[in-house]
Formats: C-alpha cells, sequence, structure tokens
C-alpha cells in the first residue's frame, strides 16, 4: 500500500492565506492580471523567502537568529567592496559571502552552544557587532560597485513562452525550498524537529543535541548570504539594505504557524509564509496603505500567532510536564 503524501500540519492555513492575497493583488492592481506581475512579486519575494526558510530552521531546534538582517547588510557592503564592478571576481566573491555566511552562524551556534548563553542574546549582539563594523569600515557611505554578473541572479531571468521571464532568483528559491523538505524529512531533519520539542529527551536518546543546533545555524547564515547575494542584485548596495529583515524573517516564519519554541513547524509554510508577508505589503501599498504601517502590521501577526500557538500547544506541553513529574528541590 502506497503512502500519500500530505502537508505537514499548519502548512494549509497559511496556504489559503496567500491564495486569497495572490487573487486580492489581482483586483487591486492591473500590474496582477498577467503573469509578469507575480513573476515580479515572486522575485521581490526570494530574498525573505530564503531567509524565513534559514530562521525556521534555528526556531523549530527552539532558538532565534536576530543577526540576519546585519549579516545581509555586511555581506552587500562586502560584495561591492571585492566585486568592484569586474565580473571575472564575481564568482569567488560569491562564495566568499557563502563562506562568511556559514562562519557567523557557526560562531552564533557555538556561542549558544558552548557558552549557554541564549540565541537571543548571542544572535542580538551580534547583530550589534556586524552592524558596527559596516559602519566602521564604510563610514555609513559604502564603497565599490556590484558587476552586472554578479547581479543577474537577482534581476535577471530566462524567458518561458506563455509566462515570459523567468527569474533566477525564482530558481534559487524553489530550489533551496525542495532541499529543505528534503532535510527535513531526513532522519537529521527529524531530530533536529525533535530537539526543539525536548531537547532532554533526544540527548538521553543519544542524539547530539549541540551539532544538530550548530546545524540550524550554519544553514541560517548561508542562506542570509545567499538572500543578500540576491538582494543585491535586485536592489543595489546601501548600508541599509537588511534593516529589519531579521524582524520580517521572524514575522514570516510565524505567520506559517511555526511555533516559538521550537518543536512544531513547516518549511513550506515557513517559505509561503516569507511569500505571504511580502504578498500583503504588496496589497497595502497599492490599496494606499502607509508603508509605515508595515512594522505596525509585523508586530500584530507575531503576537496573534503567539498567541494562537500558545492556546494550541499550550495543553501538550502541559501534559508532558506532567508526565515527567514534579521537580524536586
Amino acid at each position: 500500500m502506497t503512502r500519500r503524501p500530505r502537508l505537514a500540519d499548519g502548512t494549509a492555513p497559511v496556504l489559503v492565506v496567500l491564495a486569497v492575497l495572490l487573487v486580492a493583488l489581482a483586483f487591486a492592481g492591473p500590474a496582477y492580471t498577467e503573469p509578469a506581475g507575480y513573476l515580479a512579486l515572486f522575485k521581490r519575494a526570494a530574498p525573505l523567502v530564503l531567509l524565513a526558510v534559514g530562521q525556521y530552521f534555528v526556531v523549530v531546534s527552539g532558538g532565534f537568529d536576530l543577526s540576519v538582517g546585519a549579516l545581509v547588510t555586511a555581506e552587500v557592503v562586502i560584495a561591492a567592496r571585492l566585486v568592484a564592478g569586474d565580473d571575472a571576481n564575481a564568482l569567488p566573491v560569491i562564495a566568499l559571502l557563502l563562506g562568511f555566511g556559514v562562519l557567523v552562524g557557526l560562531l552564533n551556534g557555538l556561542i549558544t552552544t558552548k557558552l549557554l548563553v541564549p540565541s537571543f542574546i548571542v544572535t542580538l549582539g551580534m547583530l550589534l557587532v556586524l552592524d558596527g563594523a559596516v559602519f566602521l569600515w564604510t563610514g555609513g557611505a559604502p564603497r565599490g560597485a556590484l558587476s552586472p554578473s554578479f547581479r543577474v541572479f537577482g534581476r535577471g531571468g530566462f524567458d518561458v513562452p506563455l509566462l515570459g521571464q523567468v527569474p533566477w532568483s525564482v530558481v534559487v528559491v524553489l530550489v533551496v525550498s525542495a532541499g529543505a523538505v528534503l532535510f527535513m524529512r531526513s532522519g537529521t531533519g527529524r531530530t533536529l524537529l525533535a530537539v526543539g520539542d525536548n531537547d532532554t529527551a533526544v540527548r538521553l536518546a543519544g542524539g547530539l543535541v549541540d551539532r544538530l543546533r550548530l546545524v540550524a545555524f550554519a544553514l541560517s547564515g548561508l542562506l542570509a548570504a545567499l538572500a543578500a547575494v540576491l538582494l543585491a542584485g535586485f536592489a543595489g548596495v546601501s548600508a541599509q539594505v537588511g534593516a529589519g529583515l531579521e524582524f520580517r524573517a521572524i514575522t514570516a516564519v510565524v505567520l506559517g504557524g511555526v511555533v516559538l519554541g521550537g518543536g512544531r513547524g513547516s518549511v513550506v509554510a515557513a517559505a509561503a509564509g516569507g511569500l505571504s508577508l511580502e504578498a500583503l505589503f504588496s496589497l497595502l501599498n497599492l490599496l494606499g496603505v502607509p508603508g509605515a504601517l508595515e512594522s505596525a502590521v509585523q508586530g500584530l501577526i507575531i503576537v496573534t500567532a503567539v498567541a494562537y500557538a500558545a492556546r494550541s500547544t499550550g495543553p501538550r506541553r502541559a501534559s508532558r510536564a506532567r508526565e515527567r513529574g514534579p521537580v524536586t528541590p
């Protein structure tokens, strides 16, 4: 008897929200009556979707990564300085950026797991370190330039009949999302999810909890670097290019139904949350809602999603606590 694939718990609601938003965009703006309008939306959303997938790995393992926005800014500034407008430098610099992202993620993970500092504090400190380093290096005005071959990943595409030009960034997101799904369906991915749910049980079963959390932070750093490559290609160089992206990534994750604190959530839903958030902001812009309200909308989404998750998971966690019995002082 073959087993039919099914959506993970919590995935369907965000997919419904995404579908409603995409339909609403078609009524709100004439640009969305053609496939090109939606492809442009997907291109804009690609960096956020990558950040949401990276944030997902950390959140389901029981942590936070607040450093990704500052890491994106640092990566873009470094790229502009090192590429210096020369196409020959593009691929080596991209490789360097990806390595730097992994290094920052590993550093976050090592401090969290070995020094037992909460990930919220560690990554907040890394955010401040990276922001300060970027300002010290650039004086607030980044120098250098990105070459056309570097920017092609964020701006370019290829022609497809009936659809028009499909952005390369959409292809990157699809490949990363497919890889993330396969990873989470593997034994390592399932154990990572279990770490966020009950790390003590995983340790008693022989699981390598610290190593798994290290992998989660490394993946978050890697995907933040990849998002920086796409964002630099799309938006260009700025000392504020990554400002606030860490909170957008967390908003996207909770919008996708991922439980803050770990143990439950779907990587597909996290990616859909990133796309939904970008679609929501695009819709609000078309309706004439001031952009300054975006932060308020993000805050409302986070509070609502966390409150809903607390109500739905509270009885389960309380039951688990009763099973463990009272704590002896």
